[in-house]
Order: structure tokens, then C-alpha cells, then sequence
């Protein structure tokens, strides 16, 4: 189990994380969240054992995670990091890449190795290719296997599939989360994308000002998200009478209390998400046809 107990860390003098705890089981898939500049890279660092902290302690299992003034080489072998610069040898090929730092005494275990991870990633094809001339996306894949190849007890994943384009995005998520779910393998994976979180996240933590603003399952901080900044990652939403309503929440009805006046309507595929008027405020609700400008329309809430 991963056990981080009130960790605060400074760059300089003013807290980058501050009075920070939760735990990872083993096997278990934390999501940190969070605004650009909230501290999510700066924390699997501190995971990893980059950075000293000021306070506080980690832990795995029985291993306290300790930085550079403890550690001659950074890191511990039980933790494997993807950061969002791969650090891949470019003149080399993809399998090799993968299995830069397996054995060669087992050279069939480790060709088996290298196929198996090649498959996860979806670049079977792409085995010999040189690193170096592969698009961000695919090098992407690659530091993902890479990581994977000596099979680590806790992966640390920075923005994991954010070079990815849509046609392998969904694919890859999937064959990833599952294997390291399969092996028992915690994850920590660090994100602005609600599609890394929803259906494979046990949990997760909402970042801001330094500190955890929310902690609970993804679905439970879905459900009922105590602050604009909770809600924001998962769709739009308004405030109405000081309650947080996401836009699939809002229905169209003949007489309501809100009366809005539709300003824009934009399509999203099996609906359209309406911008409207209410009394100088914006609100957004969903409707499954375009809604002509200015048209009055009644809504309530439905939560």
C-alpha cells in the first residue's frame, strides 16, 4: 500500500503541496485532477522520489520513499514513472526500447516479453522501427511499455495518453487499465481528461490552492460535486439558487421558474448543448434538436 501522511513541499519558499494525505492499495488506480499549475506533476515527482519534502512521509508497503539528499540515483526499482517527455533512446527500434533494461540471459522470455507489451500499446507493426521517427503519440506508447516491461509494483503516469490521437485513445485506455488491473499493479495517473477516470479510476483526488479540495470515487464526486471546480471536470454546469446542475440535468418544460432566451446552439454529436439567457447569467442545458436564436424556453432542474 502507498501511504502518503501530511506532505507539504516547497519549491522555494511558497507550498507547491501542502498538509497532503491519502493511500493506494495495491492493484488500485488513484486519478489526481486538477487545474494547470495545482501541483499534479510536482506530486507523482515527490512519489517517485525526486524531490525532498519539507514534511510528511511516503510510504510503499514498508519502503519510505526518500529524495535526492537520501538517494544517490533517484527512483526506486518497484516505481516506474512516465513523465510527459518520454526520455526515449531515438536511434534505436521500439522493441528494443521496450526491453532496454531486461536481461539478455533470458532472451526468450524477454522476446516474449517485449510482444506481449507491444501488443498492449498496439505497435506490433512497428517493432523494428527506429524511435526517432515515430509521431509523439506513438513514442507516447512506447515509454508506456517501457515502464511496463520489468513489471513495477506502482506506475506513475503524467498525462499518459494526451499525444494520442481520438482513433487510438480509447482502445489504448482500455487495453492499458485492464492489464495493470490484471497484474495487480497500483496506478497513479495524473490528468485533465475525464475519459482517464471515469469506469477505471477507484479513486480520486481533486487538487487546488495547493491542497486536496475533494477525495471519493469518481462516481460519488460525479454524483455530488461540492465545488464549481469538482464539476468542471466532468461537463458543463451552472449554478442555480446556489446549487450545482450539470447541463444533461436541465430539462425542457411548458412553464417553469427559469425562463431562458437560447443564444447559441452547438452540435456534439447525439445532442446539442444550448447556451442560454437567464436573467443576464449564462446556462447551459442539452436538447436533442437545434434550438432557433432567441426562442424562449422554460426549464427545470432534474437531479
Amino acid at each position: 500500500m502507498l501511504q502518503v501522511k501530511n506532505i507539504t513541499f516547497s519549491y522555494q519558499k511558497t507550498p507547491v503541496l501542502k498538509d497532503l494525505s491519502f493511500k493506494v492499495k495495491p492493484g488500485d488506480y488513484l486519478a489526481i485532477i486538477g487545474e494547470s499549475g495545482s501541483g499534479k506533476s510536482t506530486l507523482l515527482k515527490v512519489l517517485r522520489g525526486e524531490y525532498d519534502l519539507n514534511k510528511g512521509h511516503v510510504f510503499w508497503k514498508e519502503n519510505e520513499i526518500l529524495g535526492p539528499k537520501h538517494n544517490l540515483v533517484i527512483g526506486y526499482d518497484f516505481i516506474k514513472y512516465v513523465a510527459q517527455e518520454f526520455e526515449l533512446e531515438p536511434f534505436i527500434s521500439v522493441a528494443e526500447n521496450i526491453g532496454q533494461h531486461l536481461s539478455n540471459f533470458y532472451k526468450e522470455e524477454k522476446k516474449e516479453r517485449v510482444a506481449e507489451l507491444l501488443e498492449i500499446v498496439e505497435l506490433t507493426a512497428f517493432a523494428k522501427t527506429k524511435v526517432k521517427t515515430l509521431s509523439g503519440g506513438q513514442k507516447q506508447r512506447v515509454a508506456l511499455a517501457r515502464a511496463l516491461a520489468k513489471q513495477p509494483e506502482i506506475i506513475l503516469l503524467d498525462e499518459p495518453f494526451s499525444h494520442i490521437d481520438n482513433f487510438k485513445k480509447q482502445n489504448l485506455r482500455r487495453n492499458v487499465f485492464s492489464y495493470l488491473k490484471k497484474q495487480n499493479i497500483s496506478c497513479i495517473v495524473a490528468t485533465h481528461d475525464k475519459d482517464d477516470v471515469l469506469g477505471y479510476a477507484d479513486n480520486m483526488i481533486v487538487l487546488n490552492n495547493n491542497k486536496i479540495e475533494a477525495q471519493n470515487t469518481p462516481e460519488q464526486l460525479y454524483k455530488k460535486p461540492q465545488t464549481p471546480l469538482v464539476a468542471s471536470f466532468f461537463g458543463e454546469f451552472n449554478i442555480i439558487d446556489n446549487n450545482i446542475v450539470y447541463a444533461h440535468q436541465l430539462k425542457m418544460v411548458a412553464q417553469s421558474a427559469l425562463k431562458v432566451i437560447v443564444k447559441n446552439s452547438y452540435f456534439k454529436g447525439h445532442y446539442y448543448l444550448i447556451e442560454a439567457d437567464l436573467d443576464g447569467e449564462k446556462v447551459f442545458f442539452e436538447s436533442s434538436e437545434k434550438i432557433i436564436q432567441n426562442t424562449e424556453i422554460y426549464l427545470e432542474a432534474i437531479t
